[in-house]
C-alpha cells in the first residue's frame, strides 16, 4: 500500500462546504484586495493566537521581510538565527542587506540551543566603545530570530532572558507552529505571542493551509503593527501617497476568507497530529525499532496541551538515505527537512561559514527524516510505514 506523505484532498473533504460559503462571498462582492474579509481573519486569529495585532500578508516570506524592513534593520546590522530551517529565514535577512549570523541548534529538540546563543552573544560579539554589540565582522547586532522548527517551540523563557540582557528584540519565526504553546514561567504562550513580533506561514502544506500561498505578521505595539499595514501596501496609507518604500506583501481576500473558515478546526486537526505521533512512539517501540531511530522530542508534554503540532513528524535514523530510497521503493511518503544546513549553501559561502562550524546542525541534516503525520493518516497506512521500517531494519 501506498502511503502519502500528505494528502489535503481528505482535509478538503470534510470542510468543502465551509470554504466554498466563503469563496462565494469574496467572488459575490467583488472585494479581492484587503477589506472586511481580511480585518475579520485578522481578527480572530489574533484572538486566537493571544496576540495583540494580527497583520495578513501575501505569504511567511513576505512577513519576515516586511517585519524586518519594518524595523528598519539593513546594512551594518545583524541577524541572529540558525542555520538548521528553512532557507527563507536567512534569505530575507540577506534580502534587507544585514548579516546571517548562525548559531547551532540544540541536538535534541533541534531549536536554536540557548547555550550556544549565549556563547555567541558572550564570545563572539563584542560592544565597541559606544557600548553597541557588534559582530566580528563589525556590524551591529539587531534582532534574535528563533525559529519554532517543525512545530516545536523555543525554549523561550531562557532565549528572553538573554535578550533582555543584551537588549536586544526576538522576532519569533512562528512559520510551522500555529497553535503550539509553551510552558512560560508567566503562564502558557502561544507561538507567535511571545515576543516583539512573529511571522506564520500558511503555505498549503502547513497545519493551517490556504490554498495558494499567505502568511501573517504578529507584534504587540499598535505602532509597529502601522508599520507592517504600511510595509505591506507598498508604503501607502492614503492611496498614492507613500510615508515609506514597502512592497505589495498583502493577503487576498479571498486566501484570508478561507483561512478564517479553516481557523475553527485548527486544534482538533493538530490534536489528531498528536496522536498520531503518540502511535508511531508507541508502535516503533513494539517493533524493536528504537535502536535505530531517535524519535522527536516533546520537552513540554504535560505541561501544556498544545505542547507540539506536528507540522512534520522528523525522527532521526540510522543510514538515513539508505532508509529513504527503501521506503521510496514501497511507496512510503517521506521528507528530508533539510539535507544541507543554510551556512554550507553555495549562496552564503560570502558569511564565511565552514563544514564542522554547526556539527549539531549538520549531523541533524544527514540523519533526519519526515513522516507521513497529517490528520487524516489511517490505520491501515500507519501500519505500512511501521511495516517498511521494520522490514529495512530487521532485515
Amino acid at each position: 500500500m501506498a502511503v502519502p506523505l500528505l494528502d489535503l484532498t481528505r482535509q478538503y473533504a470534510q470542510i468543502c462546504s465551509d470554504v466554498q460559503r466563503e469563496i462565494d462571498a469574496v467572488v459575490t462582492s467583488q472585494h479581492f484586495i484587503l477589506g472586511p474579509k481580511v480585518e475579520a481573519f485578522e481578527t480572530a486569529i489574533a484572538t486566537q493566537i493571544g496576540c495583540a495585532h494580527a497583520v495578513g500578508m501575501s505569504s511567511g516570506t513576505d512577513a519576515q521581510l516586511a517585519a524586518l524592513m519594518a524595523l528598519g534593520i539593513g546594512p551594518g546590522d545583524a541577524v541572529i538565527t540558525t542555520p538548521y530551517t528553512f532557507f527563507a529565514t536567512a534569505g530575507c535577512i540577506h534580502r534587507v542587506g544585514a548579516e546571517t549570523v548562525f548559531v547551532d541548534i540544540d541536538p535534541v529538540t533541534l531549536n536554536l540551543s540557548p547555550a550556544r546563543l549565549e556563547e555567541c552573544l558572550r564570545e563572539h560579539c563584542r560592544r565597541d566603545a559606544e557600548g553597541v554589540l557588534r559582530t566580528p565582522r563589525g556590524n551591529r547586532v539587531r534582532l534574535i530570530c528563533p525559529v519554532h522548527l517543525f512545530g516545536l517551540c523555543c525554549e523561550m523563557d531562557t532565549i528572553g532572558d538573554l535578550a533582555a540582557e543584551f537588549d536586544l528584540p526576538i522576532m519569533e519565526d512562528a512559520a510551522q507552529a500555529i497553535g503550539a504553546e509553551y510552558p512560560s514561567r508567566d503562564g502558557t504562550k502561544q507561538a507567535g505571542a511571545m515576543a516583539h513580533s512573529a511571522y506564520f506561514s500558511f503555505f498549503p502544506a502547513k497545519n493551517l493551509g490556504a490554498y495558494g500561498d499567505a502568511g501573517l505578521a504578529t507584534c504587540r505595539d499598535a505602532d509597529f503593527a502601522n508599520e507592517l499595514r504600511l510595509m505591506r501596501n507598498h508604503g501607502m496609507e492614503q492611496r498614492y501617497y507613500h510615508h515609506k518604500v514597502g512592497g505589495n506583501f498583502r493577503i487576498d481576500a479571498l486566501q484570508a476568507a478561507i483561512l478564517h473558515a479553516k481557523l475553527p478546526y485548527i486544534a482538533g486537526w493538530n490534536a489528531a497530529r498528536r496522536a498520531n505521533a503518540e502511535k508511531y512512539a508507541a508502535a516503533f517501540a513494539n517493533a524493536g525499532l528504537l535502536e535505530f531511530l531517535t524519535l522527536p522530542a516533546t520537552p513540554f508534554a504535560g505541561r501544556v496541551a498544545e505542547h507540539h503540532i506536528f507540522h512534520q513528524y522528523v525522527l532521526r535514523a540510522a543510514r538515513r538515505d539508505e532508509l529513504a530510497a527503501h521506503l521510496a521503493a514501497r511507496g512510503i511518503g517521506h521528507g528530508i527537512y533539510y539535507p544541507v544546513p543554510l551556512h554550507l549553501q553555495e549562496c552564503f559561502a560570502y558569511l564565511g561559514y565552514r563544514a564542522g562550524d554547526f556539527p549539531e546542525s549538520e549531523r541533524a541534516a544527514a540523519e533526519t527524516i519526515a513522516l507521513p503525520i497529517f490528520p487524516e493518516l489511517s490505520d491501515g497506512e500507519h501500519a505500512e510505514v511501521i511495516a517498511a521500517f521494520a522490514a529495512f531494519y530487521h532485515a
